[in-house]
C-alpha cells in the first residue's frame, strides 16, 4: 500500500508558498475502518442480534481492503475419498475420528479412588458402623444416579472440567486450540462465529444450563432456515461438516491424536443419518470435510495460534476476527 496524499488546494490559496502536505496511510485507515466496524459487530452480537452483525460483515467484506478472508478459504473439490488418500496425506482418520478424553479420564480415575481411601479413611477414624457405612455409600450413589439421569451428567461433566483447568496446562491449551479451530475454520468458510465459550462454568453462566460444554456458537441463521425447509443444501452440509470436525482436527495435527470433541462427531453423525445418507455416503462426507479442514488448517497454523492466544485472553469476536485478517497471509487462502 502506498500513500494518499491530500493537497488541500494550496497552490491556489498560497501562490509561490509551500506548506506541510498532511499524508494519511491508507493501510493504517482500512484498519481504523475495518475495527470501527468490527466493535459494531461485537455490538450487535451482545444485543442478540445477529442478522445485523453479519450485516456489518458482509458489508465490510464488499469495501476494499476490508475483510479478506472471510468465506474465501481455498477447498479441494468434494468426491469420494479413501482412507489410503487420506494416509498419503498424513492423516491416520481412526485417532481423529475416536476422541478419548485420557486427561479427564486419569482425573475421574484419581478421584474415585480417592473416594474410595477416604471413605475407609473415614471408617477407620470416626469408627462408623456397618449401617452408617452403607448408608454413606447408599447416599453417594444416589447423587450419582440423580446427576447421570436428572442432570445427563452435567454435574460431574463441570466438575471434571473445573479440576482439569485447575491442575493441567495441557488440558487448557487443548481446549482453547480445539475452538480456536472450530473459529477459524469457520470464519474462512464464510460462517460467522457469534461467541465461545473456554470452560464448562463459563458455559453454566452464559447459557444457564449445566449440559452446556465449552464450546463455539455461529450465527446459523441460514443452516437452521435450510435444515427446517427440508432442503439442505450441499454447500451448507460441507461447511457444517467441516466446522463440526474442526476442533478435532486441530487437536491431531497438535498432539497426532485427539482427546475432545466427540459430542461434535456426534453431532455430525446424526444430521447425517437424519438426511438419509447410507454409510457409505456418510463416510464419504466425513473423509472428504477431515481432508478439508486439515490441509485448510495446515495452511494457516499462525493464524490459529494467533487467534487461540486472543482467546485464550477472552478476546471479543470482533477482536478474533481482526487477528486473524492481520496475521493471515492472503496468498495461502
Amino acid at each position: 500500500m502506498g500513500m494518499v496524499i491530500y493537497y488541500g488546494g494550496f497552490l491556489s490559496s498560497f501562490p509561490g508558498k509551500f506548506r506541510t502536505v498532511k499524508m494519511v496511510n491508507s493501510t493504517e485507515s482500512t484498519t481504523v475502518l475495518r475495527w470501527k466496524v468490527l466493535e459494531q459487530v461485537d455490538e450487535e452480537l451482545m444485543k442478540g442480534d445477529e442478522r445485523a452483525a453479519l450485516n456489518l460483515v458482509n458489508d465490510l467484506q464488499s469495501r476494499p481492503g476490508g475483510l479478506c478472508c472471510f468465506g474465501i478459504a481455498r477447498q479441494i473439490p468434494p468426491r469420494l475419498y479413501t482412507l489410503d488418500e487420506l494416509k498419503l496425506n498424513g492423516i491416520d482418520a481412526s485417532k481423529v475420528l475416536s476422541p478419548d478424553d485420557r486427561t479427564l479420564g486419569s482425573i475421574e480415575r484419581y478421584l474415585q479412588a480417592a473416594a474410595v481411601l477416604g471413605g475407609i479413611s473415614a471408617w477407620a477414624v470416626f469408627g462408623l458402623t456397618q449401617e452408617q457405612t452403607l448408608f454413606a455409600v447408599i447416599g453417594l450413589f444416589y447423587f450419582a444416579t440423580l446427576d447421570s439421569i436428572a442432570l445427563k451428567g452435567g454435574f460431574s461433566s463441570l466438575m471434571l472440567d473445573m479440576i482439569g483447568h485447575a491442575v493441567s496446562q495441557k488440558y487448557r491449551n487443548r481446549v482453547v486450540q480445539h475452538e480456536a479451530g472450530h473459529f477459524l475454520i469457520a470464519y474462512l468458510l464464510g460462517i460467522l462465529p457469534k461467541g465461545y465459550t473456554l470452560t464448562s462454568l463459563e458455559a453454566l453462566r452464559k447459557e444457564g444450563s449445566l449440559n452446556v460444554q465449552a464450546g463455539t456458537a455461529f450465527v446459523d441463521t441460514e443452516f437452521r432456515e435450510e435444515v427446517d425447509s427440508g432442503k439442505l443444501t450441499s454447500k451448507m452440509l460441507d461447511r457444517f461438516s467441516c466446522i463440526a470436525l474442526a476442533g478435532v482436527a486441530t487437536e491431531y495435527l497438535l498432539f497426532g491424536y485427539s482427546e475432545g470433541g466427540l459430542s461434535d462427531i456426534y453431532q455430525l453423525d446424526s444430521l447425517l443419518k437424519s438426511l438419509g445418507f447410507t454409510q457409505k455416503k456418510a463416510d464419504s462426507q466425513v473423509r472428504w470435510a477431515l481432508l478439508n479442514t486439515i490441509l485448510i488448517l495446515r495452511r494457516h497454523e499462525r493464524v490459529r495460534l494467533k487467534l487461540a492466544e486472543a482467546m485464550s485472553s477472552r478476546k471479543s469476536v470482533g477482536y478474533c476476527i481482526d487477528t486473524i485478517e492481520n496475521v493471515i497471509n492472503v496468498d495461502d487462502i
